[in-house]
């Protein structure tokens, strides 16, 4: 197995080019789409393997004049920050991110945005927030994107509607605004933002607020130490370190997957600069923002930082053939396992892995009873297998659990065996008791074996039935027959109304060991006739009323313990 692995890490890591890599389809828009608004989400097929997607979009194939190669993590969307232009065709190009070898930059696909013809919405602040207090004087403004919007407007003063810091300044296709000079303390600031475009200005925008704090000095920003930005091959349980910043009394940590979204860590606050992260997924590109603060507010524009983990379990592409393919075990196991009763059973994984636990499962814990590739069993119950391989490194398990239950099997009891004859031959059925799943054959030990206990149209010399436990628990055999007739079935009859030998039927002894339960009789093509038990009048040699005429018949008579006796007998006229 370690052959195996190490052959297909070296094929991986070898080459430079990917065979039958699949580069992803825009999803939303289509490629090609027409008529696409201008504050679109661009969305495209997940790629399953892939670290991470850098993303490019502009206003000529290949461009980068709207978004200029985005890293965009495990994402598979991204909405430009500024809208799009209007009645432009547009080009996205996707270039999928791996750390261990080249990138791949995927052809461009295009589509082509609306022709704006109304006036754009509103907007608000993003930071600081209407109503925000204690605002550091030296703070950037953020506000967020406005639908159809070309460019913005702003006005700042002390009073409501007032003007003396900002009156009306179109600020063009931007986000943000960082005033020229600091505001001043203990100050309410009054802020409106207008969106317009071609068609004109939003109407009836609202004017915000926030306050300013007393003086005091921001801290600056810090940078990570480990992992470092841009680093790959990350463990999955790293510390985060960051370089210490004076005048800060803390630090605000943001990380996720995205760019956009910290579903790792979400402004988790630390006195100290570093922190232990635990179970980060493994080839995957985590994006990292650290934000100084002190009594005066937060650090300003601290930039983000990435970092990709180990390349792990996988999937990964098959370079040759183009297929994901994982380090974790793959292979069958079954649900159920029996055991014999009062004894043992040693069970096989059945798969070639770098180790193997073995777990009793509980109620409320599980419990390790073997490390081996096998295991004996001797109690029933619900039991957990873990396969697993190590990575190249032996850094991760790679682990595949298989959970299955245990059931006591032991050796069939024939309990009853119905049989009923045919034309060419008997129907039997075969009741059974016993903790174990059984299976049936007929005249042969070895098989073949059925799962259903009933046998239509045996052959008429079956002599045996067999009963085998599906776990190995044992074989029991039945006898169906004795072949031969019997001194008490009549040789021959003569229907003819004379008082005398007028119906065929058994004429019992003391000595029988058995009782029979039924008669038929077949003419010489094989079809049944009449069929009579053996406690009535017995045959009168009609059928349907009609009298047979002399000739050769056939009977076969069942006991009621499945044996069976056959012959043939005379009718005479």
């Amino acid at each position: 197995m370690q052959f195996n692995k190490a052959f297909f890490l070296i094929i991986f890591l070898s080459f430079l080019e990917v065979v039958g890599q699949e580069c992803p389809n825009l999803v939303s828009p289509l490629n090609n789409a027409t008529n696409v608004p201008v504050d679109t989400t661009i969305r495209w097929q997940a790629i399953e393997g892939v670290t991470g997607y850098i993303v490019s979009v502009g206003t000529t194939n290949g461009g980068t004049d709207i978004i200029n190669a985005q890293a965009n993590g495990s994402s598979n969307s991204i909405k430009p920050s500024l809208g799009l232009p209007e009645n432009t065709r547009i080009y996205v190009t996707i270039t999928l991110f791996f750390f261990n070898r080249p990138n791949i930059t995927c052809e461009s696909q295009s589509f082509t945005t609306e022709n704006v013809t109304s006036v754009p919405t509103c907007t608000n602040l993003l930071f600081p927030l209407d109503g925000a207090i204690n605002i550091n004087g030296a703070v950037n403004l953020r506000w967020g994107y406005a639908s159809k919007a070309t460019g913005y407007r702003i006005t700042i003063g002390s009073t409501p509607g007032g003007t003396q810091f900002a009156n009306n300044i179109d600020l063009g296709n931007t986000l943000t605004y960082n005033p020229p000079n600091d505001f001043p303390p203990d100050t309410t600031i009054y802020l409106k933002i207008t969106p317009y475009n071609e068609n004109g200005s939003a109407p009836n925008c609202q004017e915000e607020s926030f306050s300013i704090g007393p003086v005091a000095t921001l801290p600056g920003c810090t940078k990570l130490i480990t992992p470092p930005n841009g680093a790959t091959n990350v463990p999955l349980s790293p510390l985060i370190e960051w370089e210490p910043v004076p005048g800060a009394t803390g630090y605000k940590v943001y990380i996720g997957k995205t760019p956009t979204e910290n579903d790792i860590l979400d402004g988790g606050s630390f006195s100290a600069t570093s922190t232990f992260v635990f179970n980060f997924e493994s080839n995957n590109q985590y994006f990292v923002r650290i934000i100084p603060f002190n009594a005066a507010g937060q650090a300003l524009d601290c930039q983000q930082e990435t970092f990709s983990t180990i390349l792990g379990c996988g999937p990964f592409y098959d370079i040759s053939n183009g297929e994901l393919v994982s380090l974790n075990p793959e292979f069958e196991f079954p649900e159920e396992v029996g055991i014999c009763s009062g004894s043992a059973t040693t069970v096989e994984a059945g798969v070639e892995a770098d180790g193997f636990r073995w777990y009793s499962v509980g109620q409320f814990n599980d419990v390790l009873i073997s490390s081996q590739a096998s295991i004996t069993l001797n109690q029933p119950g619900t039991y957990l297998l873990e396969a697993y391989n190590f990575t190249e490194n032996g850094a991760v398990e790679c682990p595949t659990y298989k959970e299955f239950n245990v059931k006591e099997s032991e050796i069939a009891t024939i309990d009853r065996v119905n049989i009923q004859s045919t034309a060419s031959g008997f129907n039997i059925r075969v009741n059974v008791s016993g903790l174990g799943n059984y299976e049936f054959s007929l005249d042969s030990p070895e098989g073949p074996y059925q799962s259903e206990n009933v046998f239509n149209n045996a052959p008429p010399d079956t002599e045996i039935l067999y009963v085998r436990d599906k776990n190995g628990c044992g074989i029991v055999e039945y006898q169906l027959q004795f072949q031969g007739s019997l001194a008490g079935f009549p040789k021959f009859f003569t229907p003819n109304g004379d008082g005398y030998h007028d119906r065929w039927q058994y004429i019992s002894k003391a000595s029988d060991d058995f009782v029979l339960e039924s008669i038929s009789i077949f003419n010489r093509y094989g079809d049944i006739i009449a069929r009579f038990t053996p406690n009535g009048p017995g045959w009168d040699g009609r059928v349907g009323g009609l009298p047979l005429p002399t000739s050769d018949y056939w009977y076969r008579a069942i006991t009621t313990d499945g044996r069976f006796f056959s012959g043939h007998f005379t009718l005479k006229r």
